[in-house]
């Protein structure tokens, strides 16, 4: 029985987290549509839909969905393909479909086999490059758009050399706010007195600091004023006529173009494979330990995207970003998510002018923070002390998300991680012992819980180096399940090899379905003697 969410039950704290994470979405759509090749106003409405639909039909407590920078190179490429933004709107419908089919087919059910140490490197992987990316808005320089998350960057450089540009194009103004922004942020959650002020989150008060002191520096013509160009950028429409003009709908006469539907079934993967990775990462970080159904989830994501597209917005999935700021501003339900959608609209519709003077630099200091969450050093040390199996899946997964991507970090973490399983399993599958006595050796082969097809290069092996007119004990009292392949090396070895090479076999603990001749009741030890 699925319990009911009461989502008014936590309404202080839920609507400033949901602030917080407005005040972060903001700009990332912005910065992602403008990425995209597509309208400014698209990045928003998905915002706005991620917000609203898909936060009330979702069973995530803490996941906040929007336009994802892993869509951005799809997106771009898609629009310049298809011609025409109304037409790439189709390919969007198509793939809430196809979202919605996999949630009703149960394809959800995948993230359950995403190891924990690739999650958290994933994770730690995008922290890092929150700090990365956040580091130029920090001081002044925006050389890369909002929300950007690959490391060679459209402008021909990369993450690296953008930090090194940070020398020259350093605006003190900036910095100054992003100190202050910082102090504020660090102080609100460390002081007593300022904890308890929940309903006032610290992010909001250093943005309402950094538009008053830039304000202040720009009225009284200081050097220290931050240009147009380093604030929030959200367009303004000046009429309804012209607001109505932004909504594009899509051009459902291309539905029957090859090329629509390749764009749906890619965008449909890609966004349900980001999506279950974001929240599996969002179980991970849920101080209650939450479950989220995945199947219920892809539902919600396919429903977001055709409401999306019927709107003009982009594509969807699930954000770490968006998700661990929801997280850390101290969300306890998905109406953070709803409420962070709502003001995302109401913000369109009453406020852009008052949004466009917020410092970049200031939503840098509290994605800082997010970044330093994310991959704090205690991490690192956890998995160090787990050993080598946990740490080298988890670090890899981080450096192939920092100088890749993320699908390629996951899948690269995924396969290490599975390497390691095998060569565990390899290992694991049986023990090898041997006894000395004076007339020959006596070897035993003690059987795991699980032998499969994986251990049979291994156990042949072994049975190939029995030497002559010895003594073998097979045991599996401890097995549940042998491979077929592993049965028959066993057949094969005791009524062939034993025979010709006067090797005795005693097998122990066989279940009578194997049929190796281990006949009697269950638990007598049956001893086979060739000559």
């Amino acid at each position: 029985m699925t319990k009911k969410i009461n989502l008014f039950a936590n309404l202080k704290s839920d609507f400033a987290s949901g602030l917080v994470v407005f005040l972060v979405a903001l700009p990332l759509c912005l910065g992602i549509a403008m990425a995209s090749g597509a309208p400014l106003f698209s990045g928003i409405i998905s915002g706005i839909v991620g917000g609203i639909v898909v936060g009330y039909l979702s069973k995530s407590h803490l996941s906040v969905s929007g336009p994802a920078a892993g869509l951005t190179a799809i997106v771009l490429t898609a629009i310049t393909d298809l011609g025409a933004f109304d037409v790439f709107l189709t390919a969007v419908f198509i793939a809430g479909i196809i979202q919605l089919g996999l949630g009703f087919i149960k394809a959800g059910s995948i993230s359950n086999y995403f190891p924990t140490n690739v999650i958290e490197g994933m994770l730690a992987g995008i922290g890092i490059i929150i700090i990365l990316k956040q580091l130029p808005h920090a001081f002044g320089y925006d050389s890369d758009f909002e929300g950007d998350q690959s490391f060679v960057q459209s402008n021909g450089s990369n993450t690296l050399s953008s930090l090194l540009g940070i020398v020259d194009y350093v605006q003190l103004g900036a910095i100054i706010i992003t100190a202050l922004s910082l102090i504020i942020l660090i102080a609100w959650d460390k002081v007593p007195f300022l904890k308890k002020l929940k309903l006032i989150p610290g992010a909001l008060v250093a943005v309402i600091l950094g538009v008053i002191l830039n304000e202040i520096f720009t009225a009284s013509g200081s050097s220290l004023a931050i240009a147009k160009e380093h604030l929030v950028s959200l367009p303004i429409p000046s009429s309804l006529e012209e607001f109505k003009q932004i909504i594009v709908t899509p051009d459902f006469s291309s539905i029957t173009n090859p090329k629509v539907w390749i764009v749906g079934l890619t965008i449909a993967i890609v966004a349900s494979i980001e999506t279950l990775l974001c929240i599996e990462a969002a179980d991970r970080m849920d101080v209650h330990k939450r479950y989220t159904d995945t199947n219920v989830e892809l539902k919600a994501q396919g429903i977001g995207n055709l409401v999306s597209s019927l709107l003009g917005g982009l594509p969807m999935t699930s954000v770490v970003v968006r998700t661990s700021a929801n997280n850390n501003a101290g969300a306890k339900s998905k109406m953070s998510t709803i409420m962070h959608g709502i003001l995302l609209l109401l913000s369109v519709l009453i406020i852009p002018a008052i949004l466009n003077k917020i410092p970049l630099a200031t939503l840098a200091a509290i994605l800082l923070l997010v970044g330093y969450k994310l991959a704090k050093p205690a991490t690192f040390k956890h998995f160090w002390k787990n050993g080598k199996y946990q740490f080298i899946p988890f670090i890899a997964t981080l450096l192939a998300v920092v100088f890749m991507d993320l699908l390629k970090g996951v899948a690269l973490g995924i396969i290490i991680s599975v390497i390691f399983i095998l060569k565990g399993n390899l290992k694991r599958a049986y023990s090898f012992r041997k006894q000395e006595y004076a007339d020959g050796d006596i070897i035993h082969i003690d059987l795991a819980q699980e032998v499969s097809f994986l251990n049979k290069a291994a156990i042949k092996s072994t049975l190939n180096d029995i030497p002559e007119n010895s003594e073998v004990i097979i045991n599996a009292q401890d097995t549940v399940y042998i491979a077929h392949d592993v049965l028959d090396l066993i057949k094969e070895f005791k009524k062939i090899r034993a025979k010709e090479e006067n090797i005795k076999v005693k097998l122990i603990g066989f279940k009578k379905a194997y049929d190796l001749l281990n006949t009697g009741e269950e638990g007598k030890h049956i001893f086979v003697e060739h000559k």
